[in-house]
């Protein structure tokens, strides 16, 4: 089955922040998913979509779309909110499995430590050897028991977070099941961090088990570097691009899945602040629809 393609509400700036500003409904974001050429989406901010599953298969149902899965962020680093970051993941998982969608997307939380570093965290800025153990534990734990809902666990790494850089990604493959948890490769996130995104593909073919494609503007996270801009400025710098537009090889990524028989879906995303003059979701996502079609043949 080759991969098939699908959004996320990110890509119509519905982000994981307190605070960034909501433009638009979620029945008018799903309509414009379908309006750009996708055919499954993510789930986004926990309450943004339905939460009844009854509800939300209604939504999704009468548009065609297929649910593939939900970002969730946990707070690895803080032991004593384990348990309430565990709660929490079982709950979506449950919406999750109960909408046949077959991931939950594991994250480290963003902090105001680790965005104000992003793209330029160094080793002596990570995690301790006890935040590591913990942190391993915890998304060990909730990948066994969403395992027994019905759903697979996959992390991506992200900018902003403790798990952002090529050693933090390896140290998480090394510390976690290969067998309980994959990697959702995030093309743009893995460049942001100092990452090759087709090597790890190459390298790590196996391991990834979903896709999030996203594009970076080089040039614009040199100036992020230099200038030691955080991360949701340079969000609104515009340092993630429409595909095709920036320079990570998502053509080059595609094929060495393909070349392994990856099976699945790949995720458009485009994390944007639609309140920035000129910011046009819809086209922009259709743009990249098209870019995947033409050049990556999917």
């Amino acid at each position: 089955m080759p991969i098939r393609i699908a959004t996320a509400p990110v890509s119509w700036g519905i982000m994981e922040v307190e605070g960034w500003a909501r433009q638009q409904t979620y029945g008018e974001v799903l309509d414009e998913m379908v309006q750009a050429g996708y055919t499954g989406t993510e789930l986004g901010p926990y309450g943004f979509l339905p939460t009844d599953p009854q509800e939300l298969k209604r939504e999704l149902e009468k548009r065609n779309l297929t649910l593939l899965g939900a970002f969730v962020p946990l707070p690895l680093g803080h032991p004593e909110r384990h348990q309430e970051g565990m709660r929490s993941a079982l709950e979506i998982a449950r919406l999750l499995a109960a909408n046949g969608a077959p991931f939950i997307v594991l994250a480290d939380e963003m902090s105001e430590m680790r965005m104000a570093i992003a793209g330029s965290a160094g080793r002596e800025d990570g995690f301790t050897e006890a935040q590591w153990e913990g942190a391993a534990k915890l998304v060990s734990c909730i990948a066994r028991s969403a395992r027994e809902i019905g759903v697979r666990s996959v992390f991506h790494h992200h900018a902003g977070t403790y798990i952002e850089t090529p050693d933090e990604v390896a140290r998480l493959l090394d510390v976690t099941d290969p067998l309980l948890l994959g990697i959702c490769l995030d093309t743009g996130h893995y460049f942001y961090g100092g990452g090759d995104p087709v090597e790890f593909a190459r390298n790590h073919p196996h391991r990834i088990w979903h896709l999030h494609l996203k594009d970076i503007r080089a040039s614009v996270l040199e100036k992020v570097r230099r200038e030691k801009i955080g991360y949701l400025d340079a969000i609104r710098l515009g340092v993630f691009s429409e595909l095709g537009q920036g320079n990570v090889d998502l053509a080059g990524v595609i094929h060495e899945l393909a070349k392994d028989g990856f099976e699945g879906w790949a995720v458009f995303e485009q994390d944007i602040d639609p309140t920035v003059p000129g910011t046009n979701p819809l086209a922009s996502a259709t743009r990249s629809r098209e870019y995947l079609r033409r050049v990556a043949g999917v």
